[in-house]
């Protein structure tokens, strides 16, 4: 990656619907070369979904969010798996690459927008190697949940919202290695 990405604009891609809006109103807790953590209120208000936490590890393709109702109280974890690349006129343009795991507060667990990936592989949105590298990434993610480890990336964002960050140069396996939040 070579001195880390540009975070000083950051734009959010998606296959369906077919977008790609810049999130300016998300405001940067923290940014450092391997991860960006943000706090943003939902662009389009949910009934339940009011506003939320990200961690953003661009290198591995992970956003992790901690999503939450008015009143503050956790709604689940939501992991987009994405891709991430410089955008024309710098920051980074961060490409939902559909296929979703949450995580509710019980520890159960779900996994979204699988038929969907199909469909728009079928349409051609989506190339097989993007599938392909979303699949892997999935992967990855569900070893760290299976093996007990989720729980040191939900600390960063418990942590986040009490103003408490990671080093700057603190990777996923750094993350999961020691579990160090400082």
């Amino acid at each position: 990656m070579g001195g880390g990405m540009d975070f000083s604009r950051i734009f959010r891609k998606r296959f369906y619907p077919k977008e790609c809006i810049e999130l300016s109103g998300d405001v940067r807790l923290f940014e450092g070369e391997h991860m960006l953590i943000t706090q943003w209120k939902t662009l389009r208000p949910k009934k339940e979904l009011s506003h939320g936490l990200s961690l953003y590890l661009p290198e591995e393709g992970l956003k992790i969010s901690k999503f939450l109702r008015a009143d503050g109280e956790l709604l689940y974890w939501y992991c987009d798996i994405i891709d991430a690349e410089p955008g024309e006129n710098g920051g980074t343009v961060f490409t939902d690459l559909l296929v979703d795991i949450v995580v509710y507060p019980d520890g159960k667990l779900q996994i979204w927008d699988l038929g969907e990936s199909a469909d728009v592989l079928r349409k051609g949105d989506i190339t097989a190697e993007q599938l392909a590298d979303a699949l892997k990434k999935t992967d990855a993610l569900l070893r760290i949940i299976y093996r007990g480890s989720f729980g040191k990336l939900q600390k960063v964002l418990t942590d986040a919202e009490k103003g408490v960050f990671p080093n700057a140069d603190v990777t996923l396996a750094g993350l999961l290695s020691n579990g160090k939040s400082q």
